[in-house]
């Protein structure tokens, strides 16, 4: 019999029938070393950290020890996607534990394009959409949010009214500075109300790239693990910190001390703060009771690269991309006690499924009025077995490739425009391969691009379309496409009207700082999404 990937075609043919009732079966861990009782869950989410930023991915620097023992104490996932190549959306995903598609975290203005949440777009996350927080709620949980949010910059979107208790950040990334003219600065908020804007109140010194963010964002981390220890309270933490996006920053210690660079030095400090984190749970005696995840939330931004960006290994283009540098992810999963160390778990996974892992390990069902795109990684953190099941790669409202076993098919490509690459702006900056990385929107739907990831991790190499080896695959990819196809019900665009209005001109807050500006006049138009 010949093999389909991981799996037999026979045992293919299984898994489209029965896809949809595993999504949708509970797992009650029942193996050694887990109790059944709820752990406290950590996830760090990087903000455009490469696949092969990690020493234990093959990074040369080898300039991540803490992560690299997080790996040998856990269990090392080389096959694990975000829902998106954006931040926005792949955030959302993560959070709801659908398909920004699903979720409203997309763009209908124009076909296939990558949408997110600068400050003067008008949505965000939608109240109908349940957050992880909100859940967790049910079952006990304190919530906190420390870092980058990123679901929206009005007040309505902000995470305390969605389920957080606390929160440390900011709406979006640390851009600027602005003139607080034509745009604001950014806030900074302490739970619901702001404590100042980066460049005024929190420095990120451009030239140098020296910012305290990262240290703070450690301390407020640690503070938070503390006081729920005291209170003996189970706690979920989403540490999503913001270094390693450009521009790249580090606090003085870390500065100039990575073979790599700048970025090289921003990605030390995050290590750094990772084995502080674990090392405290440790000291406090709950790493035992502590499920910590570590990932990223898209591919390294190769545009910004190599003093600003990362990256993705032996793996094609970055970030904005469906191709594997876009999506694919740095993921280790840490649980002394409950997780034997030392694995690698060939799982296809997502970012998604922390949605439903979280939950089901929390005793929780996932809501069942709605289709949830996640799945409960519990028996592979527990019992090292591996689920079937497809990944769709999306680019706004396109599905562009499904990757099931070892085969990926592109049903389109795309890298970015002719124009923008004439303007410097590439996302896959010399890996140029013909019919493969497209500078027009190409589809393959009659005969998508089909690609062995096992023999060609690059996506190189399209098998060829009269072979045996794509007459036999095909049918199967095409069968899990018409399914998902067709019980898709897509959510409401949140990420189609923009406005100058809206943006951070006087959050909550601003009164009691003195740091209240005069929005514009509000004339709403239609957000243009080049790539």
């Amino acid at each position: 019999m010949e093999w389909f990937g991981y799996f037999s075609v026979q045992h293919i043919s299984l898994f489209l029938f029965h896809y949809w009732i595993i999504l949708g079966a509970s797992f009650s861990p029942g193996v050694s070393g887990y109790n059944g009782t709820a752990p406290n869950v950590i996830v760090m989410l990087m903000d455009d950290m490469g696949w092969g930023d990690l020493g234990v991915n093959g990074e040369p620097s080898r300039e991540t020890p803490n992560l690299d023992k997080m790996a040998t104490e856990g269990i090392l996932f080389p096959d694990f996607y975000s829902a998106n190549p954006l931040c926005s959306p792949s955030r959302a995903a993560l959070l709801t534990g659908r398909l920004p598609i699903r979720n409203g975290f997309y763009t209908t203005n124009a076909h296939a394009r990558n949408a997110y949440t600068p400050q003067e777009i008008v949505g965000g996350i939608p109240d109908s959409e349940l957050l992880l927080p909100e859940l967790l709620k049910k079952a006990g949980y304190m919530n906190k949010i420390i870092g980058k949010w990123h679901l929206g910059h009005r007040d309505q979107f902000h995470p305390l009214k969605h389920g957080f208790d606390e929160w440390f950040g900011s709406p979006n990334c640390h851009f600027g500075p602005y003139d607080n003219k034509n745009r604001p600065n950014i806030p900074v908020y302490n739970n619901s109300e702001m404590v100042g804007r980066y460049f005024e109140d929190f420095k990120i010194d451009l030239k140098t790239g020296e910012s305290n963010l990262t240290r703070i964002y450690l301390e407020e981390a640690l503070d938070f693990i503390r006081r729920q220890k005291a209170s003996q309270k189970k706690f979920f933490l989403y540490w999503a910190v913001d270094a390693v996006h450009a521009p790249v920053y580090a606090s003085k210690p870390f500065l100039g001390t990575s073979k790599r660079g700048r970025y090289g030095d921003a990605v030390r400090e995050l290590d750094f703060s990772v084995g502080e984190i674990l090392k405290e749970l440790h000291n406090l005696g709950i790493a035992e009771n502590t499920l910590v995840f570590f990932s990223s939330d898209n591919g390294a931004a190769l545009i910004s690269a190599p003093t600003q960006g990362g990256s993705n290994g032996p793996f094609l283009c970055g970030k904005q991309t469906t191709f594997e540098g876009g999506m694919r992810e740095p993921a280790v999963a840490w649980w002394p006690g409950s997780i034997t160390g030392g694995q690698v778990s060939y799982q296809l996974g997502s970012l998604m499924d922390l949605f439903t892992t979280t939950l089901s390990l929390a005793g929780q069902n996932p809501p069942d009025d709605r289709i949830i795109d996640g799945i409960d990684l519990s028996p592979i953190l527990l019992q090292g077995k591996v689920i079937d099941r497809p990944i769709f790669y999306y680019r706004g409202n396109e599905m562009m490739a499904v990757r099931l076993g070892m085969y990926k098919a592109h049903y389109w490509t795309w890298t970015g425009s002719w124009a923008e690459l004439k303007q410097g702006i590439n996302f896959c900056p010399g890996q140029n391969i013909s019919g493969v990385t497209t500078h027009d929107q190409r589809e393959h739907t009659l005969q998508p691009l089909l690609f062995h990831l096992g023999r060609d991790p690059g996506e190189k190499y399209p098998i060829s379309v009269p072979s045996a080896e794509y007459q036999e695959v095909m049918p199967h990819i095409i069968s899990a496409v018409k399914q998902h196809k067709k019980e898709m019900v897509a959510g409401e665009p949140q990420l189609n009207v923009c406005d100058l209005a809206v943006m951070n001109w006087a959050p909550p807050g601003c009164k009691k700082l003195g740091k209240c500006l005069t929005p514009p006049q509000s004339k709403p138009w239609k957000c243009d999404w080049p790539h």
